[in-house]
């Protein structure tokens, strides 16, 4: 796993990358992603244009006022992007996928799912396929949206965390951005700095361009630097863009079932409790790695996780009975890059799948 890069496959509570077991599915199965996945994308679209136009919307998917014309004009003007994500659907094998949430302003687990996995299955499985063109897929989009960055240069950026994920994370991207035959620099985020006109730096005072970030909109939006950039924010290619605002959050997940009641590949979400008519999941709608969210089930919380984010404004979401297939309970993890279904990676844990989750790999068999 270290020469993949995979510096964080264990701990001293087990590990994380887990080939003790792998899941098995048939092509009919992989389709049945696929299709949701291009379907829930589809429903995404439609839920920006609404959204987007929409300040009291923009204020429940928790983007500050003052936040509300930066995204609407990159939305509205389609600003370079990489358009890729994770959905993390429920799904026991029968009946249509339901949507969790979608990952995709910073989304993880990238590298495990396209390099580590498919060098596992080839050593182990080399006769089986697997759901996964995530690499080849993301070169393509760098190669796509090439033309648009200045001087086809970008550089990469992340928050320096002591497991180094966001740091083999980034570089893996950087990587395959250079694969695409552009110009790639690295800048911590505590690097970047702003001249006296109001443009951004990097560590030795180049102009940054377009900038690749592994850190929220959400605190970058809070920090003083995110003041202070906004006057002029549009003139630097973010990726992702600042409308990824609008989807990175679980407010849109009650936006989607407004707009689209009774829809197949969704669960019925809302901002009131009381409209929940069965068992449902509270969560933040700015929250990350399963944190602060508590299951509830007969009107009595069986499952809470613990956590720092703020629970002065809630989702509320149908709860999916998740099957424990002998090892826990998977979220099938299908990755999306402009709506195409690009790979799959799967994650089990108890009733809440949270950072301590195990990445478990996968087969296609008929």
């Amino acid at each position: 796993m270290e020469e993949y890069g995979l510096i964080w496959h264990s701990d001293a509570d087990g590990p994380y990358w887990d080939e003790s077991a792998c899941y098995t599915f048939s092509m009919a199965e992989i389709e049945t992603i696929e299709a949701a996945t291009g379907e829930v994308h589809r429903l995404y679209r439609a839920a920006g244009d609404r959204i987007a136009n929409d300040p009291a919307l923009l204020a429940l998917c928790g983007i500050p006022d003052s936040y509300h014309p930066v995204v609407r004009a990159a939305w509205q003007s389609q600003v370079p992007a990489l358009d890729y994500g994770r959905f993390d659907f429920a799904w026991d094998g029968s009946g249509a996928p339901k949507l969790l949430e979608f990952n995709c302003d910073t989304p993880t687990a990238m590298l495990e799912t396209s390099i580590v996995q498919w060098y596992w299955k080839e050593e182990v499985f080399p006769a089986a396929d697997q759901l996964n063109s995530l690499h080849e897929q993301l070169i393509a989009r760098w190669q796509d949206i090439a033309h648009a960055l200045p001087g086809r240069r970008v550089w990469f950026t992340h928050f320096g965390d002591a497991a180094h994920e966001d740091t083999i994370t980034t570089t893996y991207m950087r990587d395959l951005a250079a694969q695409a035959g552009l110009e790639t620099r690295a800048v911590l985020i505590d690097q970047i700095g702003i001249d006296a006109a109001g443009r951004i730096l990097d560590q030795e005072d180049y102009l940054i361009t377009a900038l690749f970030k592994l850190y929220p909109w959400e605190w970058l939006a809070a920090e003083e630097f995110g003041e202070r950039v906004l006057p002029r924010l549009l003139e630097t290619i973010w990726l992702e863009p600042v409308w990824k605002m609008m989807w990175s959050n679980k407010a849109v997940l009650a936006v989607l079932w407004d707009m689209f009641p009774g829809h197949p590949n969704l669960l019925p979400a809302s901002f009131d409790p009381a409209r929940m008519t069965g068992d449902y999941v509270a969560k933040p709608v700015l929250a990350r790695e399963g944190a602060n969210i508590e299951i509830v089930s007969g009107g009595q919380v069986i499952a809470r996780s613990g956590g720092e984010y703020s629970q002065a404004s809630m989702v509320y979401q149908e709860r999916y009975p998740l099957r424990d297939f002998g090892g826990g309970y998977p979220v099938l993890g299908s990755w999306t890059v402009g709506g195409n279904a690009a790979g799959l990676g799967i994650r089990e844990d108890g009733l809440i799948t949270g950072n301590r989750a195990r990445f478990i790999p996968h087969i296609i068999e008929d």
